[in-house]
């Protein structure tokens, strides 16, 4: 019992070290001291102040604000709360308020966002989950927004990167499905309360951002409407296009400055949802994985751009070969389209910008998440040595690190981005 009290002294180090670092120069009620200028949408293109074209070129940081499970190498407990429960039953409540205390202090730090900057990047996504402007427990934390989204912008604006914040998590769920800690079924477009908390969410981080040129825009749902609901389809886009057109209104009352980001239907990819175009200032946006690289691939959204005389935006694409990622970016790049690949950062893995190694005896963390936990017994039979997990779950904060990193440089290469 004193080498786990140790261990877990020796975590609250790191994250402690990594938070008095943290001096917030974000201004809020006046504009930023800040050589970015805000951009706007002028037809299919984005510009600066100036109306110099800007395409956007950059990463997202997937897995820091919203926990994933296949990041996590759990493919089976795949939502930020499962991983927080799998995780409490591990390690208990203490053990894991100071785990995500250190994951969220050493995930993402300025050493990643100079990296970045250093390779060629010129803006990021970041993900984040509803919960973090709320009273609720995530991740050890409540009402944690504004605190996680200032200390970015403040280190983006010293290196001079954009940000683009992406709700990937909404009030009752965008989707059905895992990705957004939803609970089977798109309940945000059936419900008035999910709705209402989503907007008011929204227009607070306008009226704190509005003078804030760091921030490219407001990316307003990540991927809603799996295509399980197909059969629903109809009904949930006319429910969706009714919530795009309140936000917009509600978020242009506050802020007429920023870019507002639009996503698709069906995980991003339908763009039928846009019967009309809602505001002026706008990108849509659309993902795509795993396809074979041509351009019949993204011809409807080249399409929709120039019928429309709008930009578009690829918010997320990538998980894949270096092959692959280079011949889509270089199609992407060919027809001016403003992409961003995920994800930036994942554990043994080949196919993002930077990869981490796999803590020794991860694998108890990884078997237990396979197991059967459907009953207190099953829990208590299965559970692994708590030793053992916690200073596997130790190494993996320490590898987390960016000094502990290693670049894919056949990755970084197949984007164009600068690397030894």
């Amino acid at each position: 019992m004193k080498h786990y009290l140790l261990t877990l002294s020796a975590i609250l180090l790191i994250s402690i070290s990594y938070s008095c670092k943290e001096k917030s120069t974000t201004t809020v009620e006046g504009k930023s001291t800040n050589s970015l200028s805000f951009i706007k949408t002028n037809g299919t293109k984005l510009v600066d102040d100036k109306g110099n074209e800007i395409i956007l070129k950059g990463t997202n940081l997937g897995n820091w604000l919203v926990p994933e499970g296949y990041m996590f190498k759990m493919e089976q407990v795949n939502s930020p709360r499962k991983i927080d429960e799998l995780l409490y039953e591990l390690i208990g409540p203490d053990s894991l308020q100071v785990f995500w205390n250190g994951f969220l202090n050493n995930y993402i730090t300025h050493e990643d966002i100079k990296y970045l900057k250093s390779i060629g990047v010129n803006h990021i996504r970041l993900p984040f989950h509803y919960k973090m402007f709320t009273d609720d427990l995530y991740m050890g934390e409540r009402n944690s927004g504004f605190k996680y989204f200032d200390r970015l912008i403040d280190w983006c604006r010293e290196e001079q990167l954009y940000v683009l914040l992406d709700m990937h998590c909404a009030p009752g769920g965008q989707t059905g499905d895992n990705i957004d800690d939803s609970y089977g079924y798109p309940y945000l477009l059936k419900s008035k309360s999910s709705q209402d908390l989503m907007t008011n969410i929204w227009v607070s981080i306008a009226e704190r951002y509005k003078n804030e040129p760091v921030i490219i825009g407001y990316d307003i749902v990540n991927e809603p409407i799996a295509h399980y609901f197909n059969d629903e389809l109809d009904d949930l886009n006319n429910q969706l296009i009714l919530l795009y057109n309140r936000i917009v209104k509600e978020v242009r009352a506050v802020d007429q400055q920023h870019i507002i980001f639009l996503s698709g239907s069906n995980w991003g990819g339908n763009f039928d949802v846009f019967k009309e175009l809602i505001d002026d200032n706008v990108v849509y946006e659309f993902h795509k994985y795993w396809f074979d690289v041509n351009q019949e691939a993204i011809q409807q959204y080249l399409d929709f751009r120039d019928q429309r005389n709008v930009p578009i935006y690829i918010g997320e694409t990538g998980e894949n070969s270096d092959e692959w990622v280079n011949d889509f970016r270089i199609l992407l790049d060919n027809h001016e389209v403003g992409w961003c690949f995920w994800p930036y950062k994942k554990m043994n893995n080949l196919r993002g910008i930077m990869n981490f190694n796999e803590p020794e005896n991860y694998d108890l963390i990884t078997d237990y998440a396979k197991s059967d936990r459907s009953s207190y017994a099953k829990t208590r039979e299965n559970r692994p040595d708590i030793i053992k997990v916690q200073k596997a779950l130790n190494t993996f904060l320490e590898n987390s690190i960016y000094k502990n990193n290693y670049p894919n440089i056949g990755y970084c290469k197949a984007l164009g981005f600068k690397v030894d």
